[in-house]
């Protein structure tokens, strides 16, 4: 991935995380680049031993393409459930755009591993969702899109998804 653009996304496969991927599609994406979703899992729910060396360093050594991703057999494997609409815009994406779309899987606190991707990959810019919580809501729970806007080494686009 050497001298591309590497832009990322935040997905969960949320509302919130498609509309950040649909804008992102729309408005960043160019013929060459490379489209990295990153996904965080909570918790690590896999067979045990399949995925030791992995949940060690909280993410997964390496970029999932596309075809394996897309694949409901390989993705049960890794614990990520993509839905027809998200899978269908990055397939669209991707030939359409001629943009190369991977997926790297992170396992612990979104708001610590979404800024990790953006130096451990790394990222040229990141795009992201919000929820849209209420002022309590985001007192009590945090918000992702805030620490990474704040916390973040490149550039951060926080897409508000209409409720």
């Amino acid at each position: 991935m050497e001298g591309d653009r590497r832009v990322g996304v935040a997905v969960d496969f949320s509302p919130c995380s498609k509309a950040a991927l649909k804008w992102t599609v729309e408005n960043v994406a160019r013929s060459g680049d490379h489209l990295i979703i990153i996904n965080v899992q909570k918790e690590v729910l896999y067979e045990e031993g399949e995925m030791q060396l992995w949940e060690a360093t909280g993410s997964l050594a390496a970029f999932i393409p596309l075809s394996d991703f897309s694949d409901p057999l390989i993705a049960k494997k890794y614990g990520v459930h993509p839905d027809a609409e998200t899978l269908d815009i990055l397939n669209t994406v991707a030939r359409q755009k001629e943009v190369v779309v991977l997926m790297k899987i992170y396992w612990g606190d979104a708001r610590e591993k979404i800024c990790e991707a953006i130096d451990s990959i790394p990222l040229s810019c990141l795009v992201i969702g919000n929820r849209g919580l209420g002022k309590i809501k985001r007192v009590l729970l945090g918000s992702v899109s805030n620490h990474v806007v704040s916390n973040g080494s490149c550039p951060v686009t926080v897409v508000k998804s209409a409720n």
